[in-house]
């Protein structure tokens, strides 16, 4: 399985499914806590798309899946992980590449748009108003103390905000590293995203019950060329709908 090295010397594991192609590699990142396999392989994504012909690579982020896990907060922030996107590009010399993210990874994705002019097409999910008025995913809903707390504690069942229980659910149901992740929740973006400034066309897709996504039309708006989706499900459930991944494929397979 390959992997890079960061230039802050983290190891960086992704996969790569080549093909024979004249458009642009499509590059995957999952959001927190999943690692590429769970957002995009077992999904059926990954397949859908190297159907159409297309080459796809999905990675893991730091702090998750088989890449480095370091405890510091300062290697964390999605800021830092859109530089390892662009470090890896930079690596396999990709002149052009579509880009999607999910959660975490649309922030990352947003990030990475807003800095370089070789993405074709972004498309991204799980995220909604919270990008343009907090500048990073919804900490409305799940705080990040909360979060931080529910991911360092030894007993899960001593965690009070629901929402946080689930992902502390989630972290011991993948057997991940809770103390990386926590890392990273103490470091998320809530910052201003130069978003007027992403010239892809993008696509904006939402879960219809997803409260991390709440009114996506206010970030579809923000961006000069977004077309927004709804679909059935939570921020769970919608990555994997039926829907979702057809409008994916769909979308970045438009010339």
């Amino acid at each position: 399985m390959p992997f890079f090295k960061t230039s802050d010397d983290i190891e960086i594991h992704y996969q790569l499914w080549e093909a024979e192609s004249d458009r642009p590699l499509i590059l995957l990142h999952h959001g927190f806590i999943a690692d590429a396999d769970v957002n995009w392989v077992a999904p059926g994504i990954v397949r859908m798309l190297t159907e159409t012909g297309r080459r796809v690579l999905a990675l893991d982020a730091r702090g998750h899946g088989r890449s480095g896990k370091p405890h510091d907060p300062e290697r964390y922030g999605e800021s830092r992980m859109s530089e390892d996107l662009r470090e890896l590009m930079d690596l396999l010399d990709e002149d052009a590449y579509d880009l999607a993210g999910y959660s975490m990874g649309a922030v990352v994705s947003l990030l990475t748009a807003a800095r370089d002019t070789r993405i074709r097409r972004l498309a991204i999910g799980g995220v909604g108003a919270a990008v343009v008025e907090l500048g990073g995913v919804d900490s409305r809903v799940v705080g990040g103390p909360a979060l931080v707390e529910a991911l360092t504690t030894e007993d899960p069942s001593t965690v009070a905000d629901p929402t946080a229980a689930g992902f502390r659910a989630f972290v011991d149901a993948l057997g991940a590293d809770r103390l990386a992740l926590a890392a990273h929740a103490r470091a998320i973006h809530q910052e201003p995203i130069a978003l007027a400034g992403i010239t892809a066309p993008t696509l904006v897709r939402a879960g219809a019950d997803d409260p991390l996504a709440a009114r996506p039309e206010v970030l579809a708006d923000a961006l000069p060329d977004a077309t927004l989706r709804t679909v059935p499900g939570d921020h769970s459930t919608a990555v994997g709908a039926p829907a979702f991944v057809a409008e994916l494929a769909s979308f970045l397979n438009t010339p």
